[in-house]
């Protein structure tokens, strides 16, 4: 009876080894659920946690093949809206309730890792060969690279896949330290969601009318000079310099050290042109705001102000934790 009882447990422990799948199948049968559908639509949560508080926001995406997304991003609880368009003529930031439209020559977004586009993940995916998945009964874990990992001072990224549905239903982005900085968390996922390419079109998306006459408000408000907090030890503010052109103020900050760089900030000056302008760059999602991106620098609007940072020896990544860290005070 013992014998017949460990045979019967040994062909158990036979077919559950037959029936687990293996990595390189997971990736598989991921890359083919979240890109072979002919869109999706998804809500998800953002927590940012590269500043000085963690903020939280509110992500909702459109996605139809090929190339067409909508992301619109929004501070939780707060109604203003800022989306990333990719449609047939381009790359679009919109604000709707500034009636500001930016067009980049861009091919975003497949050059760089997005937590937040599930077809980009399977991509990382399918490019890190070195991925380790884990798992447990209900869920898949992959730890692998963000691409562009040469630029970017989060270089790690963990990815949670759901057993039963096959679907993600967290991301974190992980810092050298492996510390978590940048956490989405999944709401609901609809594969196959249908758009048409005229409901991309930048023009058709509403302006808030109650926010109008919001940015001529701000601007007549006090010039505030706003400051980066950052737990930086070896670099420091070195030099502020005020200056005033055409009746507009303006503000540079100089920064040295171990990571230098000059931050540049003034009112922005209402333009009632709703025409789309040309912005150098790709889009870069700050989570407040969605900003401009270059090698070495990064432009962004917030609050009335428009404000521009350069450096030569700052990653993106550490870019884009500066520009998060920006607000009105003094240096500490």
């Amino acid at each position: 009876m013992k014998v017949r009882m460990l045979v019967v447990f040994a062909c158990c422990l036979f077919l559950v080894a037959c029936g687990k799948a293996t990595q390189e199948e997971v990736v598989q049968e991921v890359n083919e659920k979240w890109n072979e559908a002919k869109g999706y639509e998804l809500n998800a949560t953002m927590e940012v946690r590269t500043g000085t508080e963690p903020r939280v926001y509110d992500v909702n995406v459109w996605h139809t093949k090929p190339d067409f997304y909508r992301v619109s991003v929004n501070t939780q609880g707060d109604k203003e809206t800022q989306m990333i368009v990719r449609n047939e003529e381009g790359v679009f930031v919109v604000t709707p309730a500034l009636k500001k439209t930016y067009k980049f020559q861009s091919e975003w977004p497949k050059q760089n890792s997005q937590a937040y586009l599930i077809g980009m993940l399977a991509e990382d995916l399918l490019a890190d060969k070195s991925a380790v998945m884990t798992e447990d009964d209900k869920q898949y874990t992959f730890e692998l690279a963000t691409r562009n990992v040469e630029r970017t001072a989060l270089p790690v990224q963990q990815i949670t896949i759901d057993k039963k549905t096959m679907l993600p239903t967290k991301v974190s982005v992980l810092n050298e330290s492996l510390e978590e900085q940048v956490i989405i968390t999944f709401k609901d996922i609809q594969m196959g969601a249908k758009h048409k390419a005229e409901d991309y079109a930048v023009e058709k998306f509403p302006e808030d009318k109650e926010k109008d006459t919001a940015l001529a408000d701000i601007e007549n408000t006090e010039f505030q000079v706003h400051y980066p907090v950052l737990d930086w030890e070896h670099t420091k503010l070195t030099d502020e310099y005020k200056t005033k052109e055409d009746g507009n103020s303006r503000v540079i900050l100089t920064f040295e050290g171990e990571k230098p760089f000059t931050l540049m900030q003034q009112p922005i000056v209402n333009n009632v042109d709703t025409l789309p302008v040309f912005s150098p760059g790709d889009p870069a999602d700050l989570g407040f705001t969605v900003g401009a991106m270059t090698e070495n620098s990064i432009r962004w609007e917030q609050d009335g102000m428009a404000f521009f940072i350069a450096s030569t020896k700052l990653s993106q990544d550490e870019l884009m934790e500066v520009a998060a860290s920006v607000t009105v005070g003094s240096m500490k």
